[in-house]
């Protein structure tokens, strides 16, 4: 058993790992955004873009060859920071019907079961437009859309938000706040230095997302393969054969 033990022992180290480097990325992420120094003006999102409200989709329109769609429960499970590619597809013929968002938009959660929920954002950085669900928003604007998904992520952005959500059944994003909500804006008055830092802070957080939480690089994925060890040796280990039944003898 002391091998099923050293298993244990070391994804629990792994584990305790990720969640020091998940409040550290955390941390950088708030201090990045932050902007205590250097040139920067914080603007109402209202004043940096616009909201465009997805239209209605169902599961019973989705299909294995169709339009791209988002749908907003897929951003809870399913989606991180950004995502060039969607894990639904619905009905060519619904095109006209829908509404979408296009690359480089931000796509926000409308409702969720908790405040913090509601307003989860993805950065949509696919090269052709997405449906989106009529539960969630696209932010169209001329930033960096992976900077304000990172944004929307911070401590303060959240708390924020938190004031703009109307509790009940259902949390809903009441959208005439959210666009009063600001965020920052390094360098405002130079559009080319202030897509260069962007990207410069986007590049940096990246690093410390893949680490964190990415399923195929870094932690994650060191625990989940050790995971898999350890049930494979585990059922090794305990799995006994059976002993030979006597069998009685016959006259």
């Amino acid at each position: 058993m002391r091998i099923l033990d050293t298993f244990t022992a070391l994804t629990a180290e792994l584990t305790a790992e990720l969640t020091v480097r998940q409040k550290q990325y955390n941390y950088y992420r708030d201090q990045l955004l932050t902007f205590e120094e250097g040139e920067v003006e914080w603007k109402p999102l209202g004043e940096i873009g616009e909201f465009i409200r997805g239209k209605r989709f169902t599961k019973a329109d989705y299909v294995d060859d169709g339009i791209p769609a988002i749908h907003y429960g897929e951003i809870y499970t399913h989606y991180g920071v950004a995502a060039s590619h969607t894990l639904s597809q619905v009905r060519a013929e619904m095109a006209a019907s829908l509404c979408y968002a296009e690359p480089g938009d931000v796509v926000m959660t409308g409702v969720g079961e908790t405040v913090e929920d509601v307003g989860k954002a993805v950065a949509w950085i696919g090269s052709e437009k997405v449906a989106i669900h009529d539960d969630s928003w696209a932010f169209r604007h001329s930033i960096n859309p992976k900077f304000v998904s990172y944004v929307m992520q911070t401590t303060a952005f959240i708390n924020e938000k938190a004031k703009h959500v109307s509790s009940g059944k259902v949390n809903r994003l009441l959208i005439n706040g959210i666009k009063k909500v600001p965020i920052p804006i390094p360098y405002p008055n130079d559009p080319k230095k202030s897509l260069e830092e962007q990207a410069h802070i986007v590049a940096i957080l990246d690093k410390f997302d893949t680490l964190t939480h990415s399923i195929s690089e870094g932690l994650p994925h060191e625990i989940a393969w050790r995971q898999k060890q350890y049930e494979y040796y585990r059922d090794l280990l305990l799995t006994f054969p059976k002993k030979e039944e006597k069998q009685c003898a016959s006259d």
